[in-house]
């Protein structure tokens, strides 16, 4: 793999709990029977329509878990090209390249398993997506020990979903993309978390990412993005945006006891790069003004 020299001064961002208020509604008493009796009418056609969608919703998940009707493989092996849908049966200790995609619309569940790399400082790659459309990468499992536990360059629509990332260079490096989602995955003790170089409309959402070096979350280049609900912990910064980065959202995060919290191009105006940072729980930003009430 090309290696890329990109300097990054960037941290970890934290989820931001969202809690939903309960409406309560009142019931009114009826005094006449004849009220009583339509109600209660009522409320049977309302239990037997609340049956019929309840018995919809659930034809509809059966249907979500059985769509993948592709025949799994069970054999992946460090180095493997492979495709289709994979599910891996036992851990890879790989002493180059873990799993490599060979097609659009490729399937990798870890099922709990690892891809375990020869070291962080070599130059090896945990799972690489190069040009291939809509691939899945899917929990729970853990890939650990690469230069980057995921690259995805050139592709479009890649999901990567429920795995733990850890002690890799990068977890997750997203270069030339479009339309990387990332959510629900816990990122430690990497130099740097997720980084993103000449990217578009990425979505990072509820993930954990803690004990980071370098950076949580690191924008190069990179625009009309979504950062939203993540939990950013002890990193140099929790989330950092180069003067290239513009149009990008950075919402409702909980970026804590990172040396900045948020970075928006050390300390450029965000109306130059039109970068928009909301709700977020900080303490440090740069420039002031990008945490709440500070």
């Amino acid at each position: 793999m090309k290696q890329t020299m990109m300097a990054y001064m960037v941290a970890t961002i934290v989820s931001f709990a969202v809690v939903g208020g309960l409406i309560m509604q009142p019931i009114s008493s009826m005094a006449q029977g004849q009220q009583q009796e339509e109600e209660v009418n009522q409320s049977q056609g309302q239990e037997q329509e609340n049956q019929v969608q309840g018995q919809e919703q659930e034809n509809q998940v059966q249907g979500q878990d059985q769509r993948d009707t592709r025949t799994p493989t069970t054999t992946a092996a460090c180095g493997q090209v492979v495709e289709g849908l994979v599910e891996l049966n036992s851990n890879l200790n790989c002493s180059g390249d873990g799993l490599i995609v060979g097609a659009d619309d490729t399937t990798i569940r870890l099922n709990g398993h690892t891809i375990m790399g020869p070291g962080p400082d070599s130059s090896k790659v945990g799972v690489s997506v190069g040009n291939q459309d809509g691939v899945r990468i899917e929990g729970p499992g853990t890939i650990e020990q690469f230069q980057a536990g995921i690259l995805a360059s050139g592709a479009e629509g890649t999901m990567i979903t429920e795995l733990i990332l850890e002690d890799n260079q990068i977890a997750v490096f997203s270069t030339g993309t479009e339309g990387l989602q990332a959510m629900q995955n816990i990122v430690t003790r990497n130099s740097i978390g997720i980084a993103s170089h000449s990217s578009n409309g990425l979505e990072l959402r509820e993930n954990l990412l803690t004990g980071n070096v370098l950076a949580g979350f690191t924008f190069v280049a990179t625009g009309e993005s979504l950062v939203s609900t993540n939990n950013v912990i002890e990193s140099e910064n929790g989330i950092f945006v180069d003067p290239q980065s513009s149009g990008n959202s950075i919402e409702s995060n909980n970026v804590l006891r990172n040396k900045v919290d948020m970075n928006n191009a050390n300390g450029l105006a965000t109306n130059v790069n039109q970068n928009g940072f909301s709700d977020n729980n900080c303490q440090i930003s740069n420039p002031s003004g990008l945490c709440i009430g500070r």
